[in-house]
């Protein structure tokens, strides 16, 4: 139910993903007035691919407050002692929770706070037309419409499926892994399955299909647009840059630099784990044991257009090296063709408040306001092309919503590391720049200069 008329809240969220659960835990034992709103009637996370055995792929410690408070109520181990599994967590000696495990901790979390709101759907959001430096969130109910004033609104609301143009608006068993697990009975009953993209959606769904080759008689390829099947980075020095101080380095880049840099740093965080990459080989090597495995994986390979006849596909596909072109058929289409942020449509209402980029996107700031300076408005994962690879990374989400509850409470309630890096991502502190002429440019021997 909505508030009283003149009841103001500190802080609304619209949105209830994992990054907006993690800022409602942390905000739960602060002197603050907050409500989360969704569309959903519940949590879940990522339900369509909830495969048996799959694990997230960052450990326990990213859950959604231990990394700004190891003591909260709300941790991943206090989940665990409370369900009884903490023993048997800690035998099993892997730090990489179960999908499914993690689904059921952010489930308990969120039975556990009262500032949620479900099956809230956010229509717009305003400014206060009683005061200037307030918003009104409107949302619509099955008992009508709500509306909950607030000092601050924080957008969470999450990525959406893409599908490249090519592939839009197909008919026929054409899915996104989005939808996965609600289809796979019906994919199985295919004579030919195609998966297509690259990361680790797409090699967990070639994988779970691949032994279904055998019992129930498809053929089953795999097509990526990548030269190879690369594995995700987890070296060390590499992890630095989910890091404060690297996020600080790419935000004070110019756009279209962090944008090339977003394009080429992808494979550092939607590779595909190595261990999964070895599984699928073995598994492969395992099934030619006894015969030729139904199965083609191709590489360097973009689909640039497709047609469904009432019975299959016809794929035109493109090789990238050699720029030829070729047709493949196939009877169902799996699209793991990934998430992006959007800008949602409630904020068209203030978008006059909004900052923009030249390419149409929020210009979020680095303390993740959005509001021209009036740090009201606040962006969770929706950031990416302003503040790199910590934008969806789970592990980093609590720092940021340290941040954001710093400005809403006037105070550093969590206190954040703001170097934890052993390396410089850019020019050193107190570096003392070269004499003009003295450096050759880059690629020439220094002798050529003199």
């Amino acid at each position: 139910m909505t508030a009283g008329a003149g009841h103001v809240h500190d802080v609304v969220g619209v949105g209830i993903g994992p990054f907006n659960l993690g800022l409602a835990a942390l905000a739960d034992p602060l002197d603050l007035d907050t409500v989360f709103l969704d569309r959903a009637e519940e949590f879940r996370w990522h339900p369509g691919m909830m495969l048996d055995g799959a694990t997230i792929q960052v450990p326990f410690l990213a859950d959604l407050v231990t990394m700004a408070d190891p003591t909260s109520r709300y941790s991943f181990l206090a989940w665990l002692k409370a369900t009884g599994r903490l023993y048997a967590f800690y035998i099993r000696e892997s730090f990489y929770p179960l999908r499914a495990e993690y689904d059921a901790y952010c489930r308990w979390v969120a039975d556990q706070l009262g500032s949620l709101r479900w099956g809230r759907t956010v229509t717009s959001v305003e400014v206060d037309p009683d005061d200037e430096d307030l918003y009104v969130v409107h949302a619509r109910t099955a008992d009508g419409v709500e509306r909950y004033r607030t000092r601050h609104v924080v957008l969470g609301v999450g990525t959406q499926p893409v599908v490249p143009e090519a592939l839009r608006g197909l008919d026929g068993p054409a899915i996104h892994t989005s939808q996965y697990l609600d289809r796979r009975a019906e994919l199985q009953a295919a004579g030919s399955i195609t998966v297509v993209g690259s990361g680790q959606s797409a090699a967990e769904v070639y994988r779970d299909l691949l032994d279904g080759t055998r019992t129930h008689g498809y053929r089953l390829d795999w097509v990526t647009r990548s030269p190879r099947f690369f594995p995700m980075e987890y070296t060390k020095l590499t992890l630095e840059m989910t890091s404060p101080e690297y996020t600080d380095h790419f935000h004070a880049l110019p756009e279209a630099l962090r944008d090339r840099l977003t394009r080429e740093q992808r494979g550092l965080y939607k590779g595909i784990s190595g261990d999964l990459v070895d599984e699928i080989y073995d598994t492969l090597y395992r099934m030619s044991a006894t015969g030729p495995v139904p199965t083609t994986l191709l590489t360097d390979t973009e689909v640039t257009a497709a047609a469904w006849d009432g019975e299959e596909y016809t794929l035109r596909l493109r090789h990238g090296q050699l720029g030829t072109e070729h047709e493949r058929r196939t009877q169902a289409l799996v699209l793991a063709t990934g998430y992006a942020a959007q800008v949602p449509d409630v904020v068209l209402g203030i978008a006059h408040r909004l900052d923009w980029d030249a390419r149409g996107r929020l210009d979020v700031a680095r303390d993740y306001s959005v509001d021209g300076g009036r740090r009201r408005v606040f962006v969770q994962n929706g950031e990416e092309h302003t503040h790199g690879l910590t934008a969806p990374d789970l592990g980093f989400g609590p720092w940021r919503s340290s941040a954001i509850l710093a400005v809403v409470c006037g105070r550093e309630v969590y206190p954040r590391e703001q170097r934890i890096a052993f390396q410089d991502f850019g020019v050193p502190t107190g570096a003392h720049p070269a004499p003009a002429g003295t450096v050759a440019p880059a690629g020439v021997p220094a002798e050529a200069g003199r």
